[in-house]
């Protein structure tokens, strides 16, 4: 193949159009990604509203379950505390709940997971279906990864919310870094008790504690 020592020019606006894109995504979860992409980015092309949609705005079939914070819980509890798991032993227990194909496979394309897949990456991105804001998948993450059976409110370890609030933050692309690292250190330093745990109303009422 013949050599040329021409650069190729990426546009500078680029990384914005994709942080963009990969939250319509999230927001659309389209049964056809590839084809929603083009549609996509073909009215972008032509100056139009792209198609994106709210999750309440789909048409769901009727053999499907909705997805459902306590369905995740009990994915949850078939996962088993692993870290990692396989892409075809998690379908098959997503499929064994009845939930959307198309859904699971929009998760799969938003996270860009191979075989091996990070448990909890793939948990915060399916409970962002259902969370109209970052506080609110999170809220949701935390009461589907609590063990409290005590009637308490939901908590998790500090450092599992860290991980997924950078994690969910960094996929959204609207939140700068140095904001989540304010919040983070905030929260740490001033709101985590002795027991290392963050309960829901301690990011979700507390109005030093913004998140977006």
């Amino acid at each position: 193949m013949p050599q040329t020592d021409k650069q190729i020019c990426i546009p500078p606006e680029l990384p914005e159009l994709l942080k963009q894109f990969t939250k319509a995504a999230i927001r659309t979860q389209p049964q056809d990604l590839i084809q929603w992409a083009a549609d996509y980015f073909g009215s972008m092309s032509r100056g139009e509203i792209p198609p994106v949609g709210e999750r309440s705005e789909r048409v769901a079939l009727s053999n499907w379950a909705e997805l459902t914070p306590e369905l995740l819980k009990i994915l949850h509890s078939r996962v088993g505390g692993r870290l990692i798991i396989h892409a075809d032993e998690l379908a098959q227990m997503w499929k064994v709940l009845n939930l959307p194909t198309d859904l699971f496979n929009s998760v799969m394309n938003v996270g860009r997971f191979t075989e091996e897949i990070e448990w909890l990456k793939f948990l915060a991105l399916s409970c962002s279906s259902l969370g109209v804001t970052i506080a609110k998948t999170l809220k949701i993450v935390c009461e589907v990864l609590s063990s409290d059976h005590d009637g308490g409110p939901p908590r998790i370890p500090f450092s599992t919310f860290q991980f997924l609030y950078t994690y969910i933050a960094e996929v959204d692309g609207e939140i700068s870094a140095s904001h989540v690292s304010r919040m983070l250190n905030y929260i740490e330093q001033e709101v985590i008790g002795p027991d290392g745990l963050i309960k829901v109303n301690d990011f979700t009422q507390n109005p030093r504690v913004r998140l977006e």
